[in-house]
């Protein structure tokens, strides 16, 4: 008999759970897009943006999702030919590689698989490769994801800048915080990033809709002269505006705006981002606790083996025999839970594709909301004849009793 009936959680890796306030402040009619309300809160909301990547930097707004946000900043940082090097470590790593080249950027990529964080002496020794060049160094920036949201790896990024440092290399460093920003911590002046990318359906709890790129004065001026950039994605009129709809290159996105204000006090000024982070850090501990207790008895295993190396957005998992593909349809179908697909872990059509999903614990969520999660997938796995470890859910109350 299906359970699924009232409200259906998406335990995706975004979009993320919206805040009811959030949904509310978005339920109004259309305002005046040229005074009043709007241009006072866009006024509050770039500053806060800043707080949020913890930089005094400057900030754009785009009207687009992390695909876009990434377009914006390749846009802005190189000309045809310029050189990137990427460090991937899953399938969005490979992706803004994908994009970069697409856009005539010269790339390459250092692949590190799907389950590892990237190495600082494999980049210190690649930069120092450049820097060795007869000709000069060619590389334009390196370009890493903090968190990639379908391997739930979390790279290293001031141990990353600490090896362009030791280099002695000038590229820029570009981070991808789509899936981490709100969720694990990113200092982006401490860490010495350039160019930070992210969107608004993650940990900011806001619907798909808006990109933000935060650039340096350092980016900025290397990025003049960018053969690369358009009226739309030039980050210049956006973060210094003079009239209120240069920040948006037209009419603002009004009521993602009003949604993202209210998600804004939310983080910043009630909860607060330390207290954001450690709840981030314990509801992941938890998620991790059960499948370790899962994984003694069956076929289950966490993509990332060292904790310090696993978001405290998402967690990839594996479930052999297409167990993973399996509990996922019965979680939707009987309890109305939506799990997260194994992506790019394997293709679609290989069998292994079966074996992976992700739970996602970011933005909105809490104790009973990932406890929850736990305990239908321990159901399933009990309807379904997986097998699997016991104590699983009891794990996981332990993390989250001990706070």
């Amino acid at each position: 008999m299906s359970l699924s009936q009232g409200r259906p959680y998406l335990a995706i890796p975004g979009p993320s759970t919206i805040p009811d306030r959030v949904l509310a402040a978005m339920h109004r009619a259309a305002p005046n897009i040229y005074d009043g309300d709007l241009v006072t809160l866009t006024a509050r909301i770039m500053p806060d943006l800043r707080r949020m990547a913890m930089t005094s930097a400057h900030v754009a707004i785009y009207i687009a999702n992390g695909h876009g946000a990434w377009e914006a900043a390749n846009a802005n940082m190189f000309s045809r030919g310029e050189r990137a090097l990427v460090l991937a470590t899953g399938q969005f790593g490979l992706g803004w590689a994908d994009h970069a080249r697409a856009m005539g950027v010269a790339v390459e990529v250092m692949d590190f698989g799907k389950a590892a964080p990237a190495d600082p002496a494999r980049l210190e020794a690649a930069l120092r490769a450049d820097m060795a060049r007869s000709d000069g160094p060619k590389l334009k920036a390196v370009l890493v994801t903090h968190v990639d949201t379908a391997s739930s790896i979390r790279n290293d990024i001031p141990a990353l800048r600490a090896a362009m440092d030791a280099a002695g290399h000038p590229a820029l460093l570009a981070v991808d915080c789509i899936a981490s920003l709100g969720c694990d911590v990113f200092r982006m002046d401490d860490w010495g990033v350039d160019v930070a990318v992210s969107a608004s359906q993650k940990g900011l709890m806001v619907p798909p809709g808006l990109g933000f790129v935060w650039f340096s004065d350092k980016a900025l001026t290397a990025a003049q002269g960018s053969d690369l950039v358009t009226p739309y994605w030039n980050w210049q009129p956006r973060a210094f505006a003079e009239r209120f709809y240069q920040h948006f290159a037209g009419t603002a996105p009004t009521h993602h705006l009003f949604g993202l204000g209210e998600a804004l006090t939310m983080i910043l000024e009630e909860e607060g981002l330390a207290h954001v982070f450690a709840r981030h850090a314990t509801l992941a501990r938890a998620v991790w606790a059960a499948f370790e207790a899962w994984g003694q008895g069956g076929d289950i295993a966490l993509n990332v083996a060292d904790p310090a190396c696993r978001a405290h957005a998402v967690t990839a998992a594996r479930i052999g025999g297409g167990g993973a593909a399996r509990l996922r349809a019965w979680c939707e179908a009987e309890a109305g839970v939506t799990l997260g697909i194994g992506l790019g872990m394997a293709l679609p059509d290989e069998p292994a594709y079966n074996d992976y999903l992700r739970v996602a614990h970011m933005g909105h969520v809490n104790a009973h909301m990932t406890l929850g999660v736990l305990a239908v997938m321990e159901a399933g796995m009990r309807a379904l004849g997986i097998a699997h470890g016991p104590g699983g859910l009891a794990a996981a109350t332990a993390v989250i009793a001990a706070g």
